[in-house]
């Protein structure tokens, strides 16, 4: 039978990469068995649930191009998708189960729960639920009922060792006696995580949980609620946790953290989709570079570790510039773009009449940026003629002596050229060099200067030949005045 799986997050703040990397693999493990991942929202929360969040979560699969085949925006067989239209199914679950002796009401209050636990930590012990409401008669019940009082719903945690085979970690057993009588319906009618994620899952028939290390102590509470309503249990598959440098949990403190904030970061998509997939899963293989139907056909459960990953910033730079490096000249310029438009520095032409030689810009671009946004900067000299000269580089390489005489003769030289290409420009300005009697370096760095406005450049010649020779000549009687205004 194909797999049914889930991605069940809460819009309680945007799609996290936590959160990302396990609607991933439940992706990776449908598509790779031609099975079913739903995608369910867990909003039971009200006060901090919104529809804000909920959008930002889709977008985020939508910028991964994470699709589902039920739930929201689409629908599907077992609908509502949004656990706060389900409140009824988890009211009338918790019931039977008072009726079928699996679960009981209780009293008790918060302030009476808390001088208990209070008084047990003060003597040094964990405290547990101590069934108080367990040991009421029919009676008891009866009058409380009449009266009105507020109640919550619990399990009756039965004896005996819950045991079940993680398809990550193998055999785990957990001893009923360390787990309390957990609630199931607050006081409020409103369920909690154990009762709505396990009706939900047996009513949208899953078959596999693929999940995060931290619901490991969930599970021996839901396999409960299975076999006490029948049901058949899905099979468990709990995944590493990423941790940050620091091998700590990753949070905010480690940087951006939400999808859509790497989107605007200027990383791409299926660069992402690649690091995250292998953040505590391997292929089997020393392969690091992958595509999306690669990844889907390599995919396993088994391949998957037990040990914590490790997010590294520098690993995901390098992902996504070996992703930009296999990009298409018309695609990466349409990913481009909106960077571009936002720098005040695109035109129609680059994708029209000037197509060849913005692609050639992109091309000697390509391996010195690792992200998007990083292509307006390394290149703005290439798409506007203001230059914002780097004084300290202005100071050590034009203004060294004698260089303004230099660079007056090789301006001479470039414009008399007959071709100006990288091959040519490069042997004129060794020429001239040699003729001056200056270290060709020297005179390299100044060029460089003067056409960039910084030290740092793709290959000069390179650079001189796509910028052109009237470009370039302009830009050489700019440096020359710029040096003449400053020293007089």
């Amino acid at each position: 039978m194909a797999p049914r799986v889930r991605f069940a997050p809460s819009p309680t703040g945007y799609l996290h990469v936590g959160g990302a990397r396990t609607a991933l693999f439940n992706w990776l493990f449908a598509r790779r068995l031609c099975g079913v991942l739903v995608l369910r929202i867990e909003d039971t929360d009200v006060e901090r649930s919104s529809q804000d969040m909920v959008e930002g979560i889709l977008d985020g699969l939508r910028w991964l191009g994470l699709d589902w085949d039920e739930g929201p925006k689409i629908d599907g067989p077992h609908g509502p998708y949004f656990q706060s239209q389900r409140l009824d199914r988890y009211r009338a679950m918790a019931a039977a189960l008072v009726a079928q002796g699996h679960a009981y009401y209780c009293y008790c209050t918060p302030e009476t729960l808390k001088v208990k636990r209070d008084a047990a930590e003060g003597a040094g012990s964990a405290w547990r639920y101590d069934r108080a409401c367990c040991a009421l008669t029919p009676d008891d019940i009866a009058s409380r009922e009449r009266d009105g009082v507020p109640r919550a719903i619990r399990f009756r945690v039965p004896e005996g060792t819950t045991r079940f085979d993680d398809l990550v970690h193998g055999p785990i057993e957990f001893d009923g006696a360390n787990i309390e009588d957990f609630v199931l319906l607050r006081s409020d009618g409103h369920p909690t995580y154990q009762l709505s994620v396990v009706s939900d899952d047996v009513e949208m028939k899953i078959t596999h949980v693929v999940r995060g290390d931290d619901h490991i102590s969930n599970t021996p509470k839901q396999i409960l609620l299975y076999r006490a309503i029948g049901a058949e249990v899905p099979k468990f598959a709990h995944v590493p946790l990423i941790l940050g440098p620091d091998k700590k949990r990753l949070s905010k403190r480690h940087g951006a953290t939400s999808v859509t904030e790497y989107s605007r970061q200027g990383y791409l998509p299926e660069a992402m989709f690649n690091f995250l997939a292998l953040l505590g899963w391997s292929p089997g293989d020393d392969r690091e570079i992958l595509t999306r139907d690669e990844l889907v056909a390599a995919f396993s459960l088994e391949g998957i570790s037990g040990g914590n990953a490790v997010f590294n910033t520098e690993k995901l730079d390098w992902f996504n510039q070996q992703h930009l490096m296999r990009l298409a000249p018309e695609e990466l310029a349409l990913r481009l773009k909106p960077w571009f438009e936002q720098a005040g520095l695109w035109t129609d032409d680059f994708l029209g009449d000037r197509h060849a030689w913005f692609f050639a810009v992109l091309e000697l671009l390509k391996p010195r940026a690792k992200r998007l946004d990083e292509f307006t900067a390394l290149g703005r000299f290439f798409f506007s003629d203001a230059i914002d000269y780097d004084e300290p580089a202005v100071e050590k390489h034009l203004r060294a002596p004698g260089m303004d005489g230099h660079l007056a003769v090789l301006d001479a030289a470039l414009s008399g050229l007959d071709t100006f290409d990288p091959v040519s420009t490069e042997a004129v300005v060794r020429a001239t060099a040699e003729a001056r009697g200056v270290k060709a370096a020297s005179l390299i760095h100044a060029v460089r200067v003067v056409v960039t406005g910084k030290t740092v450049s793709p290959g000069l010649f390179e650079v001189l030949a796509l910028l052109g020779r009237a470009r370039v000549q302009a830009r050489f009687t700019e440096a020359r005045r710029l040096l003449l205004t400053s020293s007089s």
